[in-house]
């Protein structure tokens, strides 16, 4: 095999560094321990699947910062839905990153982040045991801690029906 296309190889994009599924293991456990925290259950695994297309894409993390944790999921929807088009385009990225967030989910299982229960739908994020420590995120991207925990912290108090309602998304 040779190295030459190696060498070559073109820098990986913004977008690239970011939508990796190592970056969104950790986005889901810092979600699903925040959800756990609030109403101690797990996390119903079709809510997994909102929680990348919603932390990923700036203009909607920059909302859910800026939305107090105690305003709630529906002052936040408010927000993003005072231009329609934002609102429904949760659903399509929830559909375009499915993949990435069922790659993350794995390895999320897999590095024992998170642990998938198939037979009732749900995730739970487990505490670090022992010597493991989580990562220090560069400051570049420390904006997905907060932004994972208050999406946890919303969708905990609420139905997994409720949060599709509100934001206008199918499950």
């Amino acid at each position: 095999m040779s190295l030459i296309p190696l060498l070559h190889r073109p820098a990986l994009t913004e977008t690239a560094l970011i939508q990796n599924p190592t970056l969104g293991a950790f986005a889901l456990w810092k979600f699903g321990l925040a959800y756990q925290g609030r109403e101690g259950h797990h996390v119903e695994l079709p809510l997994m699947f909102l929680v990348l297309p919603l932390v990923l894409h700036k203009p909607t993390r920059e909302l859910i910062v800026g939305t107090n944790r105690t305003s709630g999921l529906a002052l936040f929807a408010g927000k993003l839905g005072e231009k329609r088009e934002n609102l429904l385009a949760v659903h399509e990225r929830a559909l375009t990153l499915r993949h990435l967030t069922l790659e993350s989910i794995v390895l999320g299982e897999q590095s024992q982040l998170l642990s998938v229960d198939a037979t009732q739908a749900t995730v739970r994020a487990n505490a670090l045991s022992g010597t493991l420590k989580a990562p220090v995120l560069p400051e570049r991207i420390k904006w997905l801690i907060p932004s994972c925990e208050r999406l946890g912290y919303w969708f905990a108090g609420l139905s997994d029906q409720q949060v599709a309602r509100t934001l206008n998304v199918e499950f």
